[in-house]
């Protein structure tokens, strides 16, 4: 992959455009423009893309897997701790799941953040390795001497121990490709790739159900009866009851003890600010929206839609669904353009304060008055060009948005692929990116954006 170098650079040379950020609402005061991130090595020269697999726990380190997209070499998991400036080997996801030597295709990733109950993590397993058919990423076709994928395994990781394990394989045979669990109940849930079955897993009784397919065909062919997958769901820590989305916007829940999924009646996520889809085309995420996650503090969820990067706030009591903001990087705001990324950007996350929400966003890069422009994205989700990562706030009691700025690595390239977050016990940000020409994705850290103010 060739690595464009930074706007305020231009390409041969030539000078940008983009100008420094300032924040449209609630204060008055300009940011630097500018955000210097520093690149980890952890020491996996295969890892690939990642999307979530990346989170902060009860013991101040900062938890994350790197995938792989080779068949026969799993994701790897790894814990930084910000005290010691350490990183440390946790896990090879393969392994984890009792499949060292099968010869079986490997878990390439982990498509989902890590839930945190008694001093245990809780994540899933996802495939790296794919088959182009049809012009469509499917499940990797193994070569002589191996098996086909087994399916998604939910792992528990002890903090204490360091040792991981496998609690539960998928019942389909297929990748997990969206997770969310109720610490208080145990019960874990999530979405199978790429089909979009929906399972309940028990922790405490050891219990998988397949509720059966969630919307359409899931991803699993094209025609009328494709729907791309949600990638959130959300639980209400007060009454148990998960809730999750569909291309065609409905807000549907499965409350505790319930087999049915239900649709939420009087709201959904058909806002006209969202835009307008063909439910059965591939290349966006719809009407779904992208990340969500409860705030205790008023008893709702906040969440982003993942293709206008709209801020929205859902109160499932009454039910209502509120626009808030446009969370997207203020060049994504002047040129009136979608994210930059097809499905969305999944760098979406409260912070430790309770009151801030984080956003790993791109943006429109222009040079000589001109954007530079990619091929469009294929089905799969990818970037439509050159990303133009910025770091954006929103600060839930006053509604104030900044945009602290664009983000660059010291050499002044890009962090690009940017579909994670975690925000670290000190304001430090944390997300998984690409890091060299080859491709090839690490841990990287953005400073505490509000320090610079003081």
């Amino acid at each position: 992959m060739k690595r464009i170098k930074s706007s305020r650079e231009g390409i041969a040379g030539r000078p940008s455009v983009t100008k420094p950020d300032t924040v449209l609402t609630g204060t008055s005061y300009k940011t630097s423009g500018k955000l210097i991130a520093r690149v980890y090595d952890s020491g996996f020269e295969h890892s690939h893309d990642t999307y979530n697999g990346l989170s902060s726990a009860s013991d101040g380190k900062i938890y994350y897997v790197l995938c792989s997209e080779l068949m026969d070499i799993a994701g790897q998991m790894y814990s930084f701790d910000p005290k010691t400036d350490k990183i440390e080997h946790t896990g090879d996801l393969t392994e984890m799941s009792g499949e060292k030597d099968m010869k079986v295709i490997a878990q390439g990733k982990s498509h989902v953040n890590f839930y945190e109950s008694n001093g245990k993590l809780y994540f899933s397993t996802h495939l790296g390795y794919y088959s182009i058919i049809d012009g469509m990423e499917m499940p990797g076709i193994p070569p002589e001497g191996y098996k086909p994928y087994r399916g998604g395994h939910l792992l528990v990781y002890d903090i204490k121990t360091k040792k991981g394990k496998s609690l539960a394989i998928t019942p389909n045979g297929e990748g997990i490709l969206t997770m969310a669990m109720d610490t208080q109940r145990g019960l874990i849930y999530g979405l199978t790739w790429p089909t979009g079955c929906l399972f309940r897993y028990d922790v405490n009784n050891k219990k998988m159900e397949d509720l059966g397919p969630f919307t359409g065909t899931g991803e699993s062919r094209k025609g009328a009866n494709y729907r791309v997958i949600c990638r959130s769901i959300a639980i209400d820590p007060g009454d148990g009851t998960a809730y999750l989305t569909n291309a065609e916007g409905d807000i549907k829940r499965l409350r505790v003890g319930s087999d049915i999924v239900e649709l939420v009646k009087g709201e959904d996520m058909r806002k006209d600010y969202f835009g307008q889809y063909d439910v059965s085309t591939a290349g966006s995420m719809a009407y779904n929206w992208r990340q969500v996650f409860w705030n205790a503090d008023d008893n709702m969820f906040y969440g982003v839609h993942g293709n206008s990067g709209y801020l929205f706030r859902f109160d499932p009591s009454t039910p209502c669904l509120e626009v808030l903001e446009r969370l997207t990087s203020i060049p994504s705001k002047r040129s009136g353009m979608f994210d930059y990324f097809s499905f969305g950007y999944l760098g979406f996350t409260p912070g430790p304060d309770g009151r801030t929400i984080y956003y790993l966003t791109g943006g429109p890069i222009y040079v000589d008055g001109e954007r530079i422009a990619g091929k469009d994205a294929i089905s799969r989700g990818a970037a439509r060009g050159l990303e133009n990562l910025h770091l954006v706030t929103y600060d839930i009691p006053t509604g104030t948005y900044i945009d602290h700025g664009e983000i660059f690595y010291p050499d002044g390239e890009r962090p690009t692929y940017v579909n994670s977050i975690a925000a670290g016990d000190d304001g430090t940000i944390y997300t998984l990116a690409r890091v060299s020409e080859n491709g090839r994705t690490d841990l990287i850290s953005i400073p505490d954006p509000f320090k610079k103010y003081h």
